[in-house]
């Protein structure tokens, strides 16, 4: 568990977060008002637990291009985009998020994962002219929404994206940047805007077994028509096959229930009941400032489109995220 807390934890009403986003506030005392602020563009969030990572030198993008599962090798300067990181196997081990300024590319990626995303990377230099460096202690990872007007500071590097800014910010400009550009929102009012959009999250929507047609991270972080890197065996194979043994589903869970879901609780057919086969688990489950309790989870592959499912004990209708 990481020690870190985030200065802007001492703002008023700021309540911390806990487990993967532990270190930052989970709201700041009024939910549904923080995401009604982030949907119309307001405010920012706090991203700052998140590991910021930084390649440069002249064979940056070639050399990453070889590792990643996304096109980088002319990534043009301003453009962002997302790929993975794979194990042999294909399994899923980082998601990266990034933005090349020209002569350095920026990355963000899970809490506490530089360590280990670094070791990988430079395990993998060999002859190249690349330098990798974690960037944590530095810069701050900051969130404008999509439509917010905030400026960011000069010489700020900026990954804009459909969903927002995000911004690599030098860390003691923290709290004047919050001042500044407030009201700050908290990262269940992010996450519950996550949800909605059925993004996915490394160490939410993922186990050590997924790969990426499961999560429909083939639209947005693989690029299928290049080779090279490792785990491609298995995206091409299940690819042409179509048969990824899982899939992502976006749940309507029933709002009468006192609780929401917790993370890795069993997904069954409502039709079996409580004690049922468990055909999959709740991945992240949400409050939702207009559609109420809703999630995401993973099941198999053949459950049912037009199930009703309990996700633990909760009733939830499904939308499909991912085709069966």
């Amino acid at each position: 568990m990481s020690s870190y807390e985030s200065p802007l934890l001492t703002l008023p009403s700021a309540v911390a977060a806990e487990g993967q986003d532990a270190g930052v506030a989970a709201h700041y005392g009024d939910l549904f008002r923080e995401q009604r602020a982030l949907a119309g563009g307001e405010g920012f969030v706090d991203l700052s637990h998140r590991a910021v990572v930084t390649v440069s030198g002249p064979d940056r993008l070639g050399w990453l291009h070889l590792l990643i599962t996304q096109h980088v090798a002319e990534l043009a300067p301003g453009h962002a985009t997302e790929a993975l990181v794979l194990s042999a196997k294909g399994h899923i081990e980082h998601a990266l998020y990034l933005v090349d300024d020209g002569e350095t590319t920026w990355l963000h990626t899970e809490p506490g994962g530089a360590e280990a995303l670094v070791a990988y990377l430079e395990s993998m230099k060999f002859f190249y002219r690349a330098e990798v460096a974690d960037r944590t202690a530095e810069f701050a990872l900051v969130h404008l929404p999509a439509g917010s007007i905030a400026t960011a500071p000069e010489g700020t590097v900026v990954r804009e994206t459909a969903y927002g800014r995000d911004l690599f910010l030098p860390r003691a400009e923290l709290p004047a940047f919050a001042a500044e550009h407030g009201p700050a929102a908290g990262v269940l009012a992010y996450e519950a805007l996550r949800v909605e959009a059925h993004r996915p999250r490394v160490g939410r929507e993922t186990d050590h077994r997924t790969i990426p047609h499961e999560l429909g991270w083939l639209e947005s972080a693989v690029h299928l028509q290049k080779g090279c890197y490792r785990g491609q065996e298995t995206v091409a194979r299940v690819q042409n096959l179509g048969r990824p043994p899982r899939r992502l589903v976006f749940l309507h869970l029933d709002g009468s229930e006192v609780a929401i879901p917790e993370h890795g609780d069993p997904v069954r057919l409502a039709s079996d009941g409580p004690e049922g086969r468990a055909l999959g688990f709740v991945t992240t489950a949400v409050r939702h400032h207009e559609l109420g309790p809703i999630a995401l989870a993973l099941v198999k592959r053949n459950v049912p489109a037009d199930a009703t499912l309990l996700a633990g004990t909760t009733p939830a209708a499904q939308e499909t995220v991912v085709a069966p």
